[in-house]
């Protein structure tokens, strides 16, 4: 220790040192636990991915004194740790929209963590057949934007597929303008996906007012494209900017600050209730008066907060329409089963979609 009373910095790399050694062997421990988990879980059948699990280990780390660690910082380690988890019991194949840079391979990463193995493929279409035919565990879809609205690709694929939503993640949009050219100037053209350019619809009319808008997506094959020009430009988010090395032109695009975009886990397992839970179904419904005011009105009289509905065209008849519906509650408590019940009274067709934890602040602050 010197004059001042500090000691040497090899003095504290020894305590660094020693403290490392005690974080590998309490992950050892804690692989060894997990190993443990999935045996159990591969005796009974059951899933490797726990959604309401993960929840509460990540409620628990909230309400912990992690000291100068940030909140957010102490959930992205453990969200690593539950990764490498996972993968000790089984790596887990996970299907996105790619190619890798897209928000939809953000999603992914702030899901599951790293330590999976990753399908990009050509569209959300493909995400959902990948899932359903068995070749990826999982899958991960947007299906709902805080400025444009729901993604119709995604509620026009659940008729025609098995699969289930087993969670939900909400991703931060942050748009970039990505670009080879040296100014806004410069620029004769964007390329971008039909949200993204929706989300950023003032910003090019004001900075860009003579570009042409071509349709691109994803967010990734935006970039690819003008990378090969450098009189043209991408909107795209930061992971991909850097992954295809486009300079950045102009930060944070996006019309409005607080946009977010709702992506859902696609599986087949139904996660236990976890306390704060969502339910997705979709119904249709006979062509006379009053049917959706009595179905509408089923939520109402059990109180079920109704979150979201949204209609479809029915592909196998012409003006028939699916209606969507998120809200909260999982299917199994007495007040959601009861609305269900009525409302399959009602409907020709009424399926559950999924009742999975939730992230969604508006179910928080009731």
């Amino acid at each position: 220790m010197d004059d001042k009373g500090l000691r040497s910095l090899d003095e504290v790399r020894v305590d660094i040192d020693a403290i490392d050694a005690e974080i590998v062997r309490a992950l050892a421990r804690r692989m060894e636990l997990t190993q443990e988990v999935g045996r159990i879980k591969g005796g009974d059948n059951r899933p490797f991915f726990t959604p309401e699990r993960e929840r509460q280990i990540f409620e628990k780390l909230a309400h912990m004194d992690s000291g100068a660690l940030k909140k957010s910082h102490l959930v992205a380690i453990f969200r690593e740790i539950i990764s490498a988890g996972r993968a000790a019991e089984k790596v887990l194949t996970i299907a996105f929209w790619g190619p890798v840079g897209t928000y939809s391979h953000q999603a992914t990463v702030e899901t599951f963590g790293r330590s999976v193995e990753l399908l990009p493929v050509d569209s959300i279409r493909d995400v959902f057949l990948a899932v359903d035919h068995g070749q990826a565990d999982y899958g991960l879809a947007p299906i709902e934007n805080s400025t444009a609205g729901v993604i119709p690709e995604t509620l026009d694929m659940f008729p025609s597929t098995n699969v289930k939503i087993c969670a939900e993640t909400f991703i931060n949009v942050h748009h970039h303008l990505g670009s080879r050219a040296k100014s806004l100037a410069e620029v004769t053209r964007v390329y971008a996906g039909p949200q993204p350019a929706a989300q950023c619809r003032h910003w090019l009319r004001e900075h860009l007012p003579l570009a042409e808008v071509v349709d691109m997506a994803p967010t990734a094959r935006a970039a690819e494209k003008a990378l090969s020009d450098p009189s043209t430009a991408a909107i795209a988010n930061r992971l991909c900017l850097e992954t295809y090395d486009l300079d950045v032109l102009a930060e944070h695009i996006e019309d409005q600050s607080n946009n977010r975009t709702r992506f859902v886990v696609l599986g087949h397992n139904t996660p236990a209730p976890s306390g704060s839970d969502k339910t997705t179904l979709m119904f249709n419904l006979r062509n006379r008066p009053g049917e959706l005011y009595q179905v509408l009105g089923s939520f109402n009289k059990h109180g079920v907060n109704l979150l979201m509905i949204e209609s479809r065209p029915a592909q196998r008849a012409a003006f028939e329409y699916i209606f969507y519906v998120d809200c909260g509650g999982h299917h199994t408590e007495p007040h959601v089963a009861a609305a269900l019940a009525e409302i399959r009274e009602e409907a020709m067709e009424t399926v559950v979609l999924g009742s999975y934890p939730s992230y969604d602040p508006s179910l928080r602050d009731l």
